[in-house]
């Protein structure tokens, strides 16, 4: 297994146990499949691009720095041999694990002890685990808003499945974009 791949998915492993584990210790809801999730899904989606083109307009250095940055991973990912099924897969594994983490566990935790606050305090959290140089300011701060669309969708809807196909659509979107352009 590569080690870019290997690292990636330990960490996203990681998470999908933790989060998983302490969701079910603590007795905090996955939430039930309903026919609307797949609206939410789809609404969630298209919010996650619209906020990425406002970034891409408002900080426009920062964003190509942030696209600079993924496009050197996109290259060390292909370089060590990854293919489309195992970014699909990557983007599948990520997209379960961080929602299952942190809209989750962090969040579900969070809203018991802060209320509706608890959502903007995981958004942050989410942000930090997402770090990027000061040059690419636009990273932290795109997915701490996309932290705070996912989060509201899960207290919302009280189902993470939105979330997860988003956040999985989205992922795999932007992986597919860096195995295609290296």
């Amino acid at each position: 297994m590569p080690a870019p791949f290997g690292l990636l998915l330990a960490l996203q492993v990681g998470l999908l146990l933790l989060g998983a584990s302490g969701m079910l210790l603590l007795g905090l809801p996955f939430g039930e499949a309903r026919a609307g999730d797949l609206l939410w899904a789809g609404g969630l989606l298209l919010a996650l691009g619209g906020l990425e083109a406002l970034f891409r307009l408002l900080l426009p250095a920062s964003f190509r720095e942030t696209e600079r940055l993924h496009q050197a991973l996109g290259r060390a990912l292909k370089e060590a041999g990854m293919g489309p099924s195992a970014l699909l897969l990557l983007a599948l594994l990520s997209g379960v694990a961080e929602e299952v983490f942190f809209r989750g566990l962090v969040q579900g935790l969070l809203v018991k002890g802060f209320g509706p606050w608890g959502v903007l305090l995981q958004a942050l959290l989410f942000a930090l685990f997402h770090p990027a140089p000061r040059r690419a300011l636009a990273y932290p701060l795109y997915t701490g808003f996309a932290g705070l669309l996912l989060g509201s969708a899960y207290l919302l809807t009280g189902s993470l499945l939105p979330g997860i196909l988003a956040h999985f659509l989205h992922n795999a979107r932007g992986f597919y974009e860096l195995y295609r352009t290296h």
